[in-house]
């Protein structure tokens, strides 16, 4: 499905500010609706196409947005920092590390199933490069790993806090949050599960099928519901991820760059160059986390290995926008 000919004057005619708000809009409602369990599969890989139009756009004919990026869309630890000073007698954020927008349908059904109110769902953006440590730094973490069993300190954004980092099944999880006002806590899921189907083949139909058996089970929604009650709660993430097994094969020279750059990556650090290509297939970046080279938009080519199917670090939106959701019970 490609963009009409309204929406494109009406994203090349904005503000970069406005542009930004309406592409963000449209891949949030494209994500979020409903899903069957019959067809999700089918229906994640057609949405996933569907936000390529944006992508495309944004790589072929609006990439000057992608150097807006980090000034017009929130950032999430930005976003976390101001929420968290908001007047709540206690708070939790729950940062499930990967999850993207892919997954807020699941997100939003059983949060409504289960008599949870909802009070916002949005996307905010990730760190750039877009990977985990690059988000934990923005938080004020060393890594994520500082969070491990209350390890959070007293330096960081969302001060006071119990914090936790782990990959435990839910139910385990579960038993970890005590009555403490405030809680902090990053699950290495569904990231672990992404890098362990990331050459498959199959990734994003994979990890589609672990997602709903996940966010449809008791013990995630009993866990959720732990943090949930008696404080206001945010399920976010630091990041999203690329099907890139879905993306397109760049011609040879580019492909030639590509790998001869970033290798099987979707980013790389220091200040190198982008290479004669207009428009561009790679973007610098030079931010709070120091320079790096990002990969734009849908490409994929082949390398030493050969190239995942799941990935993030580069810029298309599904790896840069997190689901931001709140709620409470």
């Amino acid at each position: 499905m490609a963009l009409g000919v309204d929406e494109l004057r009406e994203l090349a005619g904005a503000t970069s500010e406005a542009a930004w708000q309406s592409i963000i809009c449209r891949a949030v409602e494209t994500c979020s609706a409903p899903l069957s369990a019959a067809t999700a599969p089918g229906e994640v890989t057609r949405r996933d196409r569907e936000i390529g139009t944006l992508d495309h756009f944004l790589a072929a004919g609006g990439w000057d947005l992608w150097k807006r990026f980090g000034q017009d869309v929130e950032r999430t630890s930005d976003r976390l920092a101001r929420w968290w000073a908001e007047p709540y007698s206690a708070k939790a954020v729950l940062i499930l590390d990967g999850l993207s927008l892919r997954e807020l349908p699941w997100l939003l059904a059983g949060a409504q199933e289960r008599g949870f109110t909802l009070h916002e769902v949005t996307a905010t953006g990730s760190e750039l490069p877009s990977d985990t440590n690059s988000f934990a730094r923005g938080l004020g973490f060393n890594s994520r790993s500082q969070l491990q069993n209350n390890g959070g300190g007293s330096a960081h954004r969302l001060m006071p806090t119990k914090t936790e980092c782990i990959d435990l099944p839910w139910a385990d999880c579960a038993n970890l949050i005590d009555a403490s006002p405030n809680w902090l806590f990053w699950h290495q899921w569904p990231d672990s599960k992404i890098h362990d189907g990331a050459g498959a083949g199959q990734g994003l139909d994979v990890l589609t099928r672990d997602v709903a058996e996940q966010l449809n089970s008791d013990d995630f929604w009993a866990f959720v519901e732990r943090l949930a009650v008696g404080r206001r709660l945010i399920i976010t993430s630091d990041h999203g991820y690329a099907a890139t097994g879905l993306f397109f094969d760049a011609a040879d020279e580019q492909a030639n760059y590509l790998k001869s750059t970033l290798k099987s990556g979707r980013s790389m650090a220091g200040e190198l160059d982008p290479g004669p290509f207009v428009p561009p297939i790679v973007m610098q970046t030079n931010g709070p986390n120091g320079a790096h080279l990002l990969a734009v938009g849908r490409w994929k080519w082949r390398s030493q290995g050969g190239y995942p199917t799941l990935a993030h670090g580069g810029l298309s939106l599904l790896e840069v926008l997190s689901p931001f959701v709140e709620l409470s019970k």
